[in-house]
């Protein structure tokens, strides 16, 4: 197909996730069809090539087209494609979920996950969690833990369990009489806290806050408030990703993590988005010195290369399900373990591991550091945060009172459109622009991502 004929088709007969139609569907729009990719670039039908910045929607990890990505799925697509997991096995699943259980160990840290659940992306790894968690405690004596607590601006999917578990009105407002009601806490959010009584500086907010970690007292009130009705304390360790890319102080999962524990319920660690070396170390949660009783993964636990989730739990709670078979946990997926994904994700975790893929997750991270502070020169620049290979640029109308543009302006969607024209694909979250490049990203492409979204700037909103 041409890459018009493409297009055309596309508008006639598809529907996109997270799109708006009216935008999609303009003619005035130019929609980009990728044909290929290798490395950290994209290749569009019409020949373009482009930087990809958000790792393709923050899956990807090694680029595209890894030769060693390529060969696992080979070897095992020679072997079999898939096969039931509903009372069978296979050697790519019982491998993968060793190296998860070793990857994912935080030494001399109680509770040990022993378990690992395999499920489709990271709504089906949230969802089961929040089941294996009420379950168990239904099967133990404690029926009455139903309550959940999650900070505001908390996303965790869009199936029904992952949206009620999150506060997001922007998205999931329409199905709010259909989900079961949590409770939420302030967002652990430095720069845009009614506690900070910081005035603003050219340098992320969690560096030059002053406060009283409010927002962790708050979110430990409310665990001890709910006392023997918790069933979870539900946390994005280190970073709310859909929420703007909120980055919390450090300690605040922590502390939240204690007072979970204190009053006997669980701790759930949403790390869709943060795990794998996102924020620096293999788990966010490792940061925080925490491990979780639930732990979803999903992006890029396949290196960005197909569907494929974990929930991983210990032993207390998969214990709490044997015995009768009544007490079975009657929850699954018809590709759960799916053989081609399980062979994919190991390839990932065998180059995570590796000492040459671990020098290039160090230098993006640094020079993404670099990079960061060049953002300042923009006034409208609001704040600048990092958190290992994810940075994220706040645009605000005035940065003396750290007032935002008008939602309906778009500002941040404006400015990653002419971003393209530059040679970089990304996607903002509202206000905030968004660099999360796969880990191969060079020195050069990194400085061509900052240059793109630095033009951009200009361009809409003036030096």
């Amino acid at each position: 197909m041409t890459p018009s004929e493409i297009i055309r088709l596309d508008r006639q007969n598809l529907w996109h996730p997270f799109t708006p139609n009216s935008l999609w569907l303009d003619p005035a729009s130019h929609p980009i069809s990728i044909s290929s990719g290798e490395g950290a670039w994209l290749t569009a039908s019409d020949g373009r090539r482009y930087l990809d910045g958000n790792s393709s929607i923050w899956t990807n990890l090694h680029g595209h087209t890894h030769p060693k990505m390529n060969q696992a799925i080979r070897q095992q697509l020679d072997q079999i494609a898939h096969s039931s997991f509903l009372g069978l096995t296979h050697e790519p699943a019982v491998r993968l979920a060793q190296q998860l259980l070793h990857y994912t160990q935080l030494k001399n840290q109680q509770p040990k996950l022993t378990r690992v659940f395999f499920s489709d992306d990271g709504s089906t790894a949230i969802e089961a969690g929040l089941k294996m968690i009420l379950q168990s405690f239904a099967q133990n004596g404690q029926s009455q833990r139903t309550h959940f607590i999650s900070p505001q601006g908390a996303y965790h999917g869009d199936t029904m369990g992952a949206m009620s578990l999150s506060h997001s009105p922007s998205f999931h407002r329409h199905f709010e009489p259909i989900l079961f009601p949590t409770e939420k806490v302030m967002t652990p959010f430095c720069y845009r806290c009614p506690f900070n009584r910081a005035k603003p500086e050219a340098a992320d907010a969690r560096v030059y806050r002053k406060c009283n970690f409010e927002c962790a007292t708050q979110a430990e009130e409310a665990i001890h408030a709910s006392r023997d009705r918790l069933a979870a304390w539900v946390v994005e360790p280190r970073v709310q990703g859909a929420a703007g890319m909120v980055m919390h102080p450090h300690g605040y999962a922590t502390r939240t993590a204690t007072a979970a524990r204190q009053v006997g319920a669980k701790v759930m660690a949403d790390e869709v988005l943060t795990g794998f070396g996102r924020t620096g170390p293999s788990l966010a949660s490792h940061a925080e010195n925490i491990v979780p009783d639930v732990l979803a993964l999903a992006k890029g636990l396949t290196g960005g290369y197909l569907p494929l989730a974990a929930t991983m739990t210990t032993e207390e709670i998969f214990t709490s399900f044997s015995g009768d078979p009544a007490r079975t946990f009657f929850h699954g997926h018809s590709y759960t373990a799916n053989p081609l994904g399980c062979a994919a994700a190991s390839a990932s975790i065998d180059l995570l591991e590796s000492p040459m893929e671990i020098q290039k997750h160090t230098h993006l991270i640094q020079n993404l550091t670099f990079h960061a502070s060049t953002f300042w020169s923009h006034p409208h620049v609001g704040d600048v945060r990092q958190e290992g290979a994810i940075l994220a640029i706040e645009l605000v109308s005035d940065r003396a009172t750290r007032t935002p543009f008008s939602s309906e302006k778009r500002v941040g969607a404006t400015i990653c459109q002419r971003a393209r024209e530059f040679g970089l694909l990304t996607r903002p979250i509202g206000d905030v622009l968004v660099l999360m490049p796969p880990y191969c990203t060079t020195a050069d492409e990194v400085e061509k991502m900052a240059h793109a979204l630095h033009q951009a700037i200009h361009q809409e909103l003036g030096s």
